[in-house]
């Protein structure tokens, strides 16, 4: 696996100090339905097809952005931990990496397999919105438990 398409180390750290804030805050509003009342704005949509309204295209609309920032905020974040190179970025790291991603692929599409056989209706729809972090959640839980369970593996060794 070639680590051109990595970020630089010290991302990894930015990364974090993005995605553990967002996530918080992601959770927040699933279970609350949070709305940060300063965070409406006008914005360019492409297509906003409301449910029992006359659907917009290609113009501006009135939304609340709470939804907006913290996805955008998580998805940098979490593609900051997840795409930065370790410290020691060797062919084992990368192994690593590639079979972590590997599983987070194959796991993220078993639930959804799951939920396109037994969620239906609007919750089908959360299920959906949840299902596009699923690979990165997967991904950074699994790729960090390998590196953490090795390192302990090696200093037990010593």
């Amino acid at each position: 696996m070639t680590t051109s398409l990595l970020l630089p180390n010290r991302y990894k750290q930015i990364g974090w100090i993005i995605f553990l804030p967002a996530t918080i805050f992601g959770i927040i509003i699933s279970i609350t339905g949070f709305e940060i009342e300063w965070l409406h704005g006008k914005v360019f949509s492409f297509f906003n097809g409301e449910i029992l309204k006359h659907n917009q295209s290609f113009q501006f609309i009135e939304t609340d952005l709470t939804n907006t920032l913290v996805g955008v905020l998580f998805i940098i974040g979490a593609m900051m931990v997840s795409f930065s190179k370790e410290k020691s970025e060797d062919e084992y790291i990368a192994e690593i990496r590639l079979s972590s991603l590997l599983w987070a692929v194959w796991v993220n599409f078993i639930l959804l397999l799951l939920a396109f056989l037994f969620v239906y209706g609007t919750a089908f729809f959360t299920v959906m919105v949840y299902n596009m972090f699923t690979i990165l959640i997967i991904f950074i839980i699994r790729f960090n438990y390998i590196l953490y369970r090795n390192s302990r593996t090696i200093s037990d060794e010593k």
